[in-house]
């Protein structure tokens, strides 16, 4: 099995560490090419409109569109998650996204880089207990289609309730960082996705 990390802006190194402690092969995605050679994709967090331009400018917007289309495995934290949203709240005009998980997505709706916080976050079909999850100018949904599970919420603080972790069908996503906490059920549970995927 080949996750391929989408390797044009943010915590690149962290994606691919934590999947290869999860016991599979990982590898960085820049190119169309290189992303015929994968079997799964992860889509960091860092700035979404920064990633949503690199890949229109690297060609891979329209190739990744049609992978999610055709069922590919996807997986997308924080800006990632914006990247997998069909609508993106308070995002620039000429913003585009994957358009795979139809949801609406706030970007940085819990603030600015200086409310970036740390919480408890119960996520469904995860076992282990809470998820101490890490938030840096996070999304949070506001709206699922009917296809689409909530699998966590913010548990507590002035944000508690909001929707942070999704899944529908192979895509998944999660406002916060998982591969920043050294945790790695997320990952793990995204990796049997893929696997169940490709069976």
């Amino acid at each position: 099995m080949n996750i391929g990390v989408l390797a044009l802006q943010g915590d690149v190194r962290e994606h691919l560490a934590a999947l290869a402690e999860s016991d599979v092969l990982a590898r960085p995605v820049r190119r169309p090419s290189e992303l015929t050679d994968v079997d799964a994709l992860v889509i960091p967090g860092g700035e979404s409109t920064a990633i949503s331009n690199l890949a229109v400018s690297f060609g891979l917007l329209d190739p990744i569109r049609k992978r999610i289309a055709d069922g590919m495995p996807v997986y997308g934290s924080c800006a990632g998650m914006i990247m997998l949203a069909t609508t993106v709240l308070d995002g620039r005009p000429d913003q585009e996204s994957f358009q795979g998980i139809e949801m609406t997505v706030r970007r940085n709706a819990f603030g600015r880089q200086v409310d970036s916080f740390e919480g408890d976050v119960s996520i469904e079909d995860i076992a282990g207990g809470d998820f101490h999850a890490v938030f840096i100018r996070a999304p949070w949904v506001e709206e699922v289609g009917d296809d689409v599970r909530v699998l966590g919420r913010v548990k507590d603080g002035p944000a508690a309730g909001r929707i942070v972790a999704v899944r529908q069908g192979n895509l998944l996503a999660t406002a916060f960082h998982p591969e920043l906490t050294g945790d790695l059920r997320v990952h793990r549970y995204f990796v049997e996705m893929v696997r169940q995927a490709l069976d």
